[in-house]
């Protein structure tokens, strides 16, 4: 199980409270800290998704390499611009002028001959519209960590208690705020749920339908024993109170304490696997993910464990990690690692997938937000 005190999404102190205070030590932390080449690679590479869509990237690979450098190059320019306000679009195209055709101009004033350097101010008003970028970038930041503290707050603390059973989850936002959701809670009947659920999108609109969608889980659950009816009623709320081009895709699964019952409803995503004596299985096909379509069938699934095999739960964070070739870590490498680990608790085996993705991925940023829940059957093997 989750050691007691740690959360669902793993801490570390805000860097600010690591550093000491003076601005030559912070330098000197930060060149001992940073693998500048690592970062400026990692930041062309994230210059070059974020600027360029999928269609672009693709046209780009076609190139030869000289016409590559060039085509790209404007692009991101344009890009750029398209992305700023008018009046700092403007003002930085009016720097861009300076710098590069700005040269020294004289006028004469009273009885003296004045002489200015055009291109420094070009530089000022680069810096300029660079300030004013990094002030609103830091009171988003500002905001967003609230956001983060307040999505902490909702996040479990530790796996629920179920006999017979062992119970971990862990959840990695791609940024600050994330939009998968990693919750347990206890129903009517005396199941245990637990609920693995992927808002479409990242960042804090992600973030804030993952908040709906958890609390609309937790009340109507106990409401609801017959998933089937569950699905309805969560796809209802979402359409009506949802955001066009806005879904979520849920796997909710309620236990049997005591026993290896185990029934589920998957709604659009990934199907998780199992792991039995026999071999590894994917649960079967699912309907469509929540706040899609109106008047959708949800199908109820169910499954009997024995002791010893494991039930692995996924967004698909985890299987399209890629490293720096570009490839994914995809299903078959999560097939192969999970065949490795039968029989150990929920924890060591989730910590276990997770060391090998860190491993596949290197120094590589998610894409897309990790997620993982581990059911474990407790007791040898049946």
């Amino acid at each position: 199980m989750e050691r007691k005190g740690r959360r669902v999404a793993d801490r570390k102190p805000p860097v600010e409270e690591r550093r000491p205070h003076s601005l030559s030590k912070i330098v000197f932390e930060d060149l001992r800290e940073v693998s500048l080449q690592g970062t400026f690679r990692q930041g062309l590479r994230d210059i070059y998704r974020f600027y360029l869509d999928e269609d672009h990237r693709a046209e780009v690979e076609q190139m030869g390499a000289l016409r590559r450098a060039f085509v790209v190059t404007g692009w991101l320019i344009r890009g750029l611009l398209l992305k700023l306000s008018p009046p700092r679009r403007l003002l930085l195209l009016i720097s861009a002028g300076l710098v590069v055709f700005g040269d020294t101009i004289s006028f004469e004033w009273k009885t003296a001959q004045v002489m200015v350097d055009l291109q420094p101010w070009g530089y000022l008003l680069l810096l300029f519209v660079l300030t004013l970028e990094l002030k609103d970038k830091l009171l988003a930041r500002d905001e967003i960590e609230i956001a983060r503290q307040v999505q902490r707050a909702l996040l479990p603390t530790d796996p629920p208690a179920a006999a017979g059973w062992s119970i971990w989850g862990y959840t990695r936002p791609a940024n600050d705020v994330g939009g998968d959701l990693v919750d347990y809670l206890r129903t009517g009947t005396g199941h245990v749920g637990i609920a693995l659920g992927d808002v479409a999108g990242k960042g804090l609109g992600a973030a804030l339908l993952m908040a709906k969608l958890q609390a609309t889980l937790r009340a109507v659950a106990s409401d609801h024993p017959d998933l089937e009816r569950l699905g309805q009623r969560l796809n209802a709320v979402l359409v009506q109170d949802g955001l066009p081009n806005r879904y979520a895709t849920l796997f909710y699964a309620e236990v049997e304490p005591g026993g290896g019952a185990l029934r589920y409803l998957n709604a659009g995503h990934n199907p998780p696997l199992l792991a039995r004596w026999s071999g590894i299985e994917e649960l079967g096909a699912s309907s469509y993910p929540l706040g899609m379509l109106e008047e959708v069938a949800y199908r109820q699934g169910e499954l009997d464990l024995r002791p010893g095999e494991m039930l692995v739960i996924y967004s698909d964070g985890l299987t399209e990690a890629r490293n720096a070739a570009g490839e994914e870590f995809g299903t078959e490498r999560l097939k192969q690692a999970l065949a490795r680990l039968r029989n150990l608790p929920a924890e060591d085996a989730g910590r276990s997938l997770l060391r090998e993705v860190d491993q596949f991925i290197g120094e590589q940023r998610l894409d897309d937000d990790l997620s993982l829940v581990v059911l474990l059957r407790q007791g040898g093997m049946g």
